[in-house]
């Protein structure tokens, strides 16, 4: 899907938050996605297919109590793909989303600026390392660091 389905008002802006996101110390997790999901009060949004075709979800994170971020591989593409959704669509939040491989200072791609409904995709092709992927929406921010290695 093109980023032109989401409604955005600003301009895409990756530069200071994308600097204090980086400096989040990174931590591990093992918990499977359905456990994360299960563990936040309200439901999650489902995974809305951003990526593309041939992308399946491999893990999840809760975004407080307002959405839902996803890891998605295409095995096809060899590459991950990541969109954070709000649970409920409205009037434009600021919302960023960065992907990388783990262990490098670049970020392989990201997005942001104001959005009504989710930020993304961002793609990295990270065959034999892990990943992290992280990113805050209205105000509120979320991140798996070291996930997803092969």
């Amino acid at each position: 899907m093109s980023r032109t389905k989401r409604v955005l008002q600003g301009v895409m802006v990756a530069g200071a938050g994308a600097v204090a996101l980086a400096t989040l110390a990174p931590t591990a997790s093992a918990a499977p996605a359905a456990t994360k999901i299960a563990a936040t009060t309200t439901t999650a949004t489902a995974y809305n297919g951003a990526c593309g075709s041939g992308y399946k979800v491999v893990n999840s994170t809760p975004i407080g109590d307002i959405g839902t971020a996803y890891l998605t591989y295409s095995s096809a593409t060899g590459k991950n793909c990541a969109v954070a959704i709000r649970n409920v669509a409205g009037d434009p939040v600021y919302m960023d989303l960065i992907i990388r491989r783990s262990g490098t200072e670049i970020f392989d791609d990201q997005d942001g600026g104001n959005f009504r409904s989710y930020v993304g995709p961002v793609y990295v092709k990270a065959a034999g390392s892990c990943v992290d992927w992280w990113g805050s929406m209205d105000g509120v921010y979320y991140g798996e660091y070291g996930t997803n290695c092969g």
